[in-house]
């Protein structure tokens, strides 16, 4: 959500270049292999080394039709749960590749661990703005004052206009605010993904 707010909301009126970058959640998280939590971040921890391919390759423009596909696949097309992502996850990177558009030859890095360096290197670069002790999304941005990141926001829609607008330009001025660390409150809904795109 919080991408999709940044690219359909922000990007026109800011003035943005984005760049994506990956954070893999097996390596901030570490679960043990014998966890239920395991096999999905496992699984799109390979889909990142996907991302990372195709990035290096075919683009920023590639690389961002194939994350809006994972997102519509794994957010938007899973509605029965367990099953469907186990059925998901057998298809490996192919059916993504395809469905954006994007040569498959890139699913060869699905398992191909020297995009783990790349993965783990981009990683550490977004925390070390923001800290070790968050998960996603991380978004950094230049200003006045150098580089500056932010945790956040953790959003269950995407806002639009105004809303939209006002929310980037408070995260922007949290983020570069010295003292500022942390705003948090208990969520009580779910995401609402919209229509797929």
């Amino acid at each position: 959500m919080t991408a999709r707010w940044v690219v359909d909301v922000v990007e026109p009126e800011r003035d943005l270049n984005i760049t994506w970058q990956p954070i893999s959640l097996l390596f901030k998280n570490k679960p043990p292999e014998d966890s239920d939590y395991f096999p999905p971040v496992n699984f799109t921890h390979k889909l990142l080394r996907v991302f990372e391919s195709v990035k290096a390759t075919e683009g920023m423009a590639a690389a961002q039709a194939l994350y809006w596909e994972f997102g519509s696949v794994l957010h938007h097309d899973r509605t029965t749960g367990d099953a469907d992502m186990d059925a998901v996850m057998t298809g490996g990177a192919s059916p993504f590749l395809e469905a954006a558009g994007i040569d498959t030859s890139h699913a060869a890095a699905f398992d191909d661990e020297s995009w783990d360096a790349v993965i783990r290197e981009k990683m550490d670069a977004g925390l070390a703005l923001v800290g070790d002790d968050v998960g996603t999304p991380i978004i950094a941005f230049d200003s006045p004052e150098g580089r500056k990141g932010i945790f956040g926001p953790v959003i269950s829609r995407k806002p639009e206009g105004e809303e939209g607008l006002a929310l980037w330009d408070a995260m922007v001025t949290m983020a570069t605010m010295d003292g500022f660390w942390e705003l948090k409150r208990t969520r009580t809904v779910g995401p609402d993904f919209g229509e797929r795109p």
